[in-house]
């Protein structure tokens, strides 16, 4: 059987009783490597559950699903995915390939982003279509993330924005040239976000939001160290949060009294975040 086991957000020990005991008798275990990461390194998790564990990248899991469904009709097969095999990046195409190959499926859920993201005390409901945002460059600055912001607004819900990771990727000399040389990781932080959101917004000129709109940045969500900030676009375009993994939350207008209560606490300025939510969210419903 290939087993899709959800390990949470933070370190080894997110992991459900029931995916722990799934690792520990499977065959081969697989981590997939390159959506998201943990928040320690692979050594640990090999410490933690006493056997090795396999990087899956991008290239393996979209090209060589064969090599890891090799077999899995017979043994048990794990495949780990950070936070929830089908929370904010699905897995469907691995689960489809087994089934081509008659190979029986199980998924064990644990918390992603998508759920742990409540711990900003916005409710998990009044948040619209989730968007992706990736490192622009000097010429390439996708704004189709623009587009669905747009329609949460109008409907007055918050946008949970999923930020860029690079990881195990070629520079276009390299790719070019065919040489397996790869860049450095990156992951993208809250103020580089902020900032290309505010340079989609001048280029657009639409007005879907603006400096002044209120957002929420989170860092290592579920971690001991977790930290969340509040305040203006403008105001986290500068704002440092520390290491990865980064997320952040335009909040919608529709934003409710207890929801306002709880973010001030994290604001950069009380009184500007007064001034903001007084100007743009007063109406709550």
């Amino acid at each position: 059987m290939l087993h899709l086991v959800g390990l949470g957000l933070a370190d080894e020990k997110d992991i459900t009783v029931r995916g722990l005991e799934i690792v520990k008798k499977a065959e081969r275990v697989y981590l997939e490597a390159y959506t998201a990461i943990l928040l320690v390194d692979k050594e640990k998790l090999e410490a933690f559950y006493g056997r090795p564990v396999l990087e899956a990248d991008r290239e393996l899991v979209e090209t060589g699903s064969d090599e890891i469904l090799a077999g899995a009709d017979k043994v048990d097969v794990a495949f780990l995915v950070v936070g929830d095999p089908f929370g904010a990046t699905t897995h469907t195409d691995l689960v489809l390939r087994a089934r081509e190959l008659n190979i029986p499926t199980n998924v064990v859920p644990n918390a992603s982003i998508m759920s742990g993201i409540g711990c900003t005390g916005l409710q998990l409901y009044n948040f619209g279509q989730t968007v992706s945002m990736v490192f622009f460059t000097e010429n390439w600055k996708p704004s189709s993330f623009y587009d669905k912001v747009r329609e949460n607004v109008q409907i007055g819900l918050h946008t949970l924005v999923l930020l860029d990771i690079k990881v195990k990727e070629q520079s276009m000399e390299n790719l070019a040239r065919g040489r397996r040389i790869f860049e450095p990781p990156r992951y993208m932080t809250v103020a580089q976000c902020a900032s290309q959101m505010l340079e989609t917004e001048e280029t657009r000129q639409e007005g879907v939001y603006t400096e002044d709109s209120l957002a929420v940045g989170a860092a290592r969500v579920g971690a001991p160290d977790q930290k969340l900030v509040v305040g203006t676009l403008k105001e986290l375009s500068t704002v440092e949060m520390g290491a990865p993994l980064h997320s952040l939350v335009l909040l919608g207008r529709r934003t409710h009294d207890l929801e306002r209560d709880y973010i001030r606490q994290f604001a950069v300025n009380q009184e500007t975040f007064d001034a903001s939510y007084a100007k743009s969210y007063g109406a709550s419903s």
